[in-house]
Formats: structure tokens, sequence, C-alpha cells
């Protein structure tokens, strides 16, 4: 069974978890709201996570990107004690996030090349089509490609999906992914 590398793009799985969670809860969208509704009090669970992920491959490395979040919050420090390496950085002034797609997408390409002799599969967290590119650095050096990401994260007709060797849905597996720290709404 070849060995995996997985890099998770931690604003992709915890919104589209928490937008999915508000739905499965029955919270409907408002007069005013200006996107989907998203349930506060839904956490991912990085252990059950990168277990899903790793589909009981051997892991070459596993990266989390995502943006700073206040100085109190531990998910970072949740996501190392489960086996993630942790890059984060600053949000633009506007708030925007910089830096996360592109980290994720160098660290592919690098440990793609330092692997090179022993192609693996590079599991993606994340529908976001600004990966094709690692995507495709992926297959230029024999490796195969899995996208692991919520439904509705992605175009299942879309670029990204139709590029990768397999899709494997967090939906499926949303109970065990992460759970609810409050009651909500």
């Amino acid at each position: 069974m070849p060995k995996c590398l997985i890099l998770v793009d931690n604003s992709n799985v915890f919104i589209e978890g928490k937008k999915l969670s508000a739905r499965r809860k029955g919270v409907q969208r408002q007069p005013m709201d200006t996107g989907e509704p998203q349930d506060p009090s839904w956490r991912v669970d990085f252990g059950q996570l990168l277990a899903f992920m790793a589909d009981g491959r051997e892991i070459i490395d596993a990266i989390l990107v995502g943006s700073k979040p206040p100085q109190n919050d531990s998910v970072w420090t949740s996501a190392k004690q489960h086996g993630f390496r942790v890059h984060t950085y600053e949000r633009s002034f506007s708030g925007q996030e910089k830096e996360v797609d592109t980290e994720i997408a160098t660290q592919a390409a690098e440990i793609i090349l330092l692997n090179k002799d022993e192609p693996g599969v590079l599991v993606l967290g994340s529908g976001d089509r600004d990966f094709l590119p690692s995507v495709r650095c992926a297959h230029r050096w024999k490796w195969t490609t899995e996208m692991c990401a919520f439904s509705s994260s992605f175009n299942p007709a879309g670029d990204m999906a139709m590029s990768v060797e397999k899709i494997r849905q967090l939906d499926g597996d949303f109970a065990h992914l992460g759970h609810c720290d409050f009651s909500w709404p």
C-alpha cells in the first residue's frame, strides 16, 4: 500500500463543517443573511480527520494550514497533539486569508519531489480548485491524488473533482469528524 501525504486547508474543512452542522440542525438562512448559516458550536476532531484521510496508510507527513485565530484559541494545539504539523499565517487588514493556499501547494511540491522515487498518494483536505497545480505536480511524478472535502465545497463536475483519482466526501463520516462544544441554536 502506498504511503500518503495529507495536506489540509483548515478554513475549508472548518467552515464547510460548520455549515453542514447548521443544515443538519435544520437552521435556515434568514432574509438578512448574506451567507449560509454556520454552527458556531461545531469543532473538528483532528484525530478522526487524520485517521479518515490516511485511510489505513502510512503517513509521509500531515500538514494543516490556516489563518491565525484569536490568541486564546486552542485549535492549533489540538491539531498538533493529533499528529498534524501546523502552519499558520496572519490575515490581511481586510480579514482575508493570505498565504494558506500557497503554503499547501508549496508543501505538496516539495514533499512530492523529495519522495519522487517512491510515489505515494496526495490527499488534499479541501475542495478548492486552487490546488489543481498540486494535483498536476503529483501526476507528473506518478503520484495518485484524492480529495477529501465536504460536498458543499466542490462541484462534482468541476476541474478539481475531475482531476483527482478519488473523491472522499467528509459528509458521510460527519458524526466522527467533529462535535458540538455547546448547545446551538
